[in-house]
């Protein structure tokens, strides 16, 4: 349930998406966001942040999807690097980044998708190695969102223990311009504001402090990152499957045939309603997820944050399909605003990682199945 000061924010998200809309110029909306303080609500008052959550971020994507203007570098600069250099940054990477990405004059991008490994952070083979007081990276990334607008790239790689020959995975702070940091647009068939890249690391040359918290630390940092990360896909999706919702729903009320709303049918009503109950119970895991994140609770919070993940992504799926059905003939035109969705939804299943996975999570973490791989 939301609290009073949740309300709040909501509405004020919501007017703020209403004013842009659909269509709008996503770098105005990121600079009126972040100037409202929107963009940092997560992040430590004491570097310009609001000192709240993921529960907070996660509702001010999740209404800017509503009003069809989801920024997905929410999910990424704040949600992601934002959390990572706030838990486990020097004092100064929090000084030097977070008050940019709270403000959104500065902004991050995460780079661990790879080609052969995809988001298996247990097969990284991008590797740092030390050079004297220096880093040296080398490999390659795919399906890196938004690096072309990014300041820098939070790059996960793996260090090399000397003493086992075992492979940990760290994070370094690669800036955009970096000799030897090079990337390639992907030729997407999703149309959407943020581009994709594929990114090639040629021995590139990062000072000691470029390194963000601890080498030996592993997967704790890692998940301090991806755990906000699948709640913010989750919020992401709902405030997609909510738009394309309130579309179809306005459209059943509207449209009459043989001289009723079509709405008035339970072959239409129905099937929106279940919709509607769909999106409602993912929220409620979102929120699980987000409070249990808050709280402290890494644990807890993976499950549910990967449960959320799930459950927002079916949702969004079965309600942007149930809306352009809705529609008939008028879901695939332009006009309507919705064929557009079709491909989208799809992203909450497949990214960050996919529901496959995530079932596999739950079985083999939660029911204590054994592991098939």
């Amino acid at each position: 349930m939301d609290t009073e000061d949740h309300k709040a924010l909501r509405e004020a998200v919501a007017a703020l998406g209403e004013r842009h809309g659909p269509g709008s110029d996503p770098t105005q909306l990121w600079s009126d966001a972040g100037k409202l303080g929107y963009l940092g609500v997560n992040l430590p008052e004491e570097y310009g942040g609001g000192g709240g959550g993921i529960s907070e971020l996660s509702i001010v994507l999740e209404e800017l999807g509503t009003a069809g203007c989801p920024l997905l570098m929410l999910v990424v600069s704040p949600a992601i690097c934002g959390t990572v250099i706030a838990r486990f940054g020097t004092e100064q990477q929090k000084q030097a980044w977070l008050p940019g990405l709270a403000d959104g004059t500065r902004r991050m991008a995460f780079g661990i998708t790879e080609p052969d490994a995809g988001s298996n952070s247990h097969r990284i083979t991008t590797t740092a190695r030390k050079d004297g007081s220096d880093w040296l990276l080398t490999g390659r990334k795919v399906f890196i969102s938004g690096v072309d607008i990014a300041d820098a790239t939070l790059i996960v790689g793996r260090t090399e223990d000397a003493r086992t020959g075992r492979l940990k995975p760290c994070l370094f702070i690669v800036p955009r311009d970096t000799p030897g940091f090079t990337r390639h647009p992907i030729d997407m068939e999703l149309n959407a504001a943020e581009k994709q890249f594929e990114l090639v690391l040629d021995d590139v040359r990062l000072p000691a402090d470029a390194l963000v918290g601890d080498e030996d630390a592993g997967l704790l940092q890692l998940f301090a990152g991806l755990n906000p990360e699948r709640v913010m896909t989750a919020a992401f999706a709902i405030g997609m499957g909510r738009y394309a919702l309130a579309k179809a729903i306005g459209y059943a009320r509207d449209r009459t045939v043989w001289n009723t709303p079509i709405g008035t049918h339970q072959a239409i009503a129905h099937p929106l309603a279940q919709a509607h109950i769909e999106l409602e119970l993912a929220r409620l895991m979102m929120q699980k997820a987000a409070a249990l994140y808050d709280a402290g609770d890494d644990m807890g919070a993976g499950e549910a944050a990967n449960m959320a993940k799930y459950a927002a992504g079916e949702a969004c799926v079965k309600a942007v399909d149930q809306a352009v059905h809705t529609l008939g003939g008028n879901g695939l035109t332009r006009e309507y605003g919705l064929a557009r969705l079709i491909t989208a939804a799809r992203v909450a299943r497949i990214a960050p990682v996919s529901r496959e996975m995530i079932l596999n999570f739950v079985s083999h973490q939660t029911l204590g199945l054994p592991k098939s791989y």
